[in-house]
């Protein structure tokens, strides 16, 4: 009874068994501009690091991490601090499988509109299959944003999901500076 217990209290925590250690799954995404950009490849010889969505929900929490990540891990710091902070590819990847890959092209030029100029280049767009990509990742709830770090060969050394909050940056942070 006891085991039963501790299983079903342990259940959420066991529930996305993070990939850290794997290589991450080659996937090609593109630019606003349709610049063919092909993960991990395109990443390899430093950290990157990415965030992925497959659900409108999941978008708008993915949406939340743009400022604080863009401040933290791509802003080039100035004055003083001028050759200080990271040297990180940063992607964020809305991925377009199914009947909604043909809402790509929309949300391209939604972006462009409404996305700050400096940030357009860290946003990638993903058309095609999902299934190998939750397979290699073990992401199951459509309507939350993944996150993995990946090391300079590509591997992945962190995971996690969910909107934004401090804490998950600093564990983020912690994986690139380890």
């Amino acid at each position: 009874m006891r085991m039963l217990i501790l299983f079903w209290l342990m259940g959420p925590l066991l529930a996305w068994a993070q990939p850290t250690g794997k290589p991450f799954p080659t996937l090609e995404a593109e630019t606003v501009e349709d610049k063919k950009v092909t993960l991990p490849q395109a990443g390899l010889g430093k950290y990157t690091l990415l965030g992925l969505a497959y659900s409108k929900k999941a978008e708008d929490e993915l949406n939340t991490w743009f400022g604080p990540v863009y401040n933290k891990f791509v802003r080039k710091a100035d004055g003083l601090m001028a050759g200080m902070g990271y040297d990180v590819n940063v992607y964020f990847i809305p991925m377009f499988t199914g009947v909604n890959a043909a809402a790509t092209g929309t949300a391209k030029k939604k972006a462009i509109k409404n996305v700050d100029p400096q940030l357009l280049p860290h946003i990638l767009f993903y058309k095609g299959e999902l299934k190998p990509y939750k397979e290699a990742l073990d992401f199951e709830k459509r309507d939350t944003p993944y996150f993995f770090v990946l090391d300079a060969e590509g591997k992945v050394v962190y995971a996690t999901s969910g909107a934004f909050s401090p804490a998950k940056l600093d564990d983020i942070e912690d994986s690139i500076e380890e």
